[in-house]
């Protein structure tokens, strides 16, 4: 695909997306919205890609929506249905059944500092900084900087963050938990070249299954939570070898039904009409 306000590039089963409009510090227009859903899909339907890397260009990361588009997106019917696309997009980035990174420089505020929410870690450079400053534009934000950012960092921060629209050092960001780890500003490359090999080198399938238990799990309770543990320990078992259960099917349910076997015929039969009003 060809893009215009985005680069694209896959290496090593990692694909780079590096927002490319640096003239206005890689702010969020309509089309490059639209290429990132395009990107992300993309990504997700990869078999090969297992990590996704998202920078800016130039020395910023991204400033969030382009204002200046804003009075094109209509009225208010129409801008609730542009929020739920990007709600849909930072979902669609956070669900990715890959490991997500977002390597900051510069600024990272309002939609940029949401999309960071939405991806596994974040390296920032010293220089970095971060916000929600809508407030001061007189809008709220949309798709994650009041509800992805409370669950991170707890309510009372987050009213703090929003309302009073300030900028952040990057060192404030880890104390917070919202990010992972600052480096010196020229060894931001070096720092996600070092994360990546660690990640790669790691069991895939398990990665995969620790970011779907902690996404899922941190949003239920607690005994739901542990049964996506569980389930994830079997998981883990099968796909390890130890996948033979004694009482277990091993398939024979399905192939019953694809050939209308013994199997399938006298569960049917004995289910069918059981307990059903004549």
């Amino acid at each position: 695909m060809n893009f215009e306000q985005l680069i694209y590039e896959e290496k090593d089963r990692v694909a780079y997306v590096t927002l490319n409009r640096p003239e206005v510090l890689n702010a969020l227009s309509m089309k490059l919205s639209d290429e990132i859903v395009a990107a992300i899909e993309m990504v997700r339907a990869s078999t090969d890609v297992k990590f996704l890397v998202i920078k800016g260009a130039g020395d910023n990361f991204c400033v969030g929506d382009d204002i200046t588009e804003m009075v094109m997106w209509g009225n208010a019917n129409s801008v609730m249905r542009r929020v739920r696309y990007y709600q849909n997009m930072a979902n669609q980035l956070e669900e990715l059944d890959k490991i997500t990174i977002a390597a900051v420089d510069g600024y990272a505020v309002g939609g940029g500092l949401e999309i960071t929410m939405a991806c596994d870690f974040v390296i920032a450079t010293e220089r970095a900084r971060w916000g929600m400053p809508e407030v001061d534009v007189g809008i709220t934000p949309g798709w994650g900087g009041t509800t992805r950012l409370a669950r991170l960092i707890g309510r009372r921060m987050t009213k703090e963050i929003n309302m009073l629209g300030a900028l952040h050092r990057a060192e404030r960001a880890v104390e917070l938990t919202l990010w992972n780890r600052v480096v010196p500003n020229d060894r931001l490359e070096v720092e996600l070249d070092r994360l990546l090999q660690v990640l790669q080198s790691k069991n895939q399938q398990g990665l995969r299954q620790f970011k779907f238990i902690i996404n899922k799990g941190v949003e239920c309770d607690l005994y739901t939570a542990q049964g996506f543990e569980a389930l994830s320990a079997a998981l883990t078992g099968a796909v390890s070898g130890l996948w033979e259960i004694e009482d277990a099917d091993k398939g024979a349910g399905v192939e019953g039904f694809t050939e209308k076997d013994g199997l399938w015929q006298t569960r049917r039969r004995l289910a069918r009409d059981f307990w059903v009003d004549k």
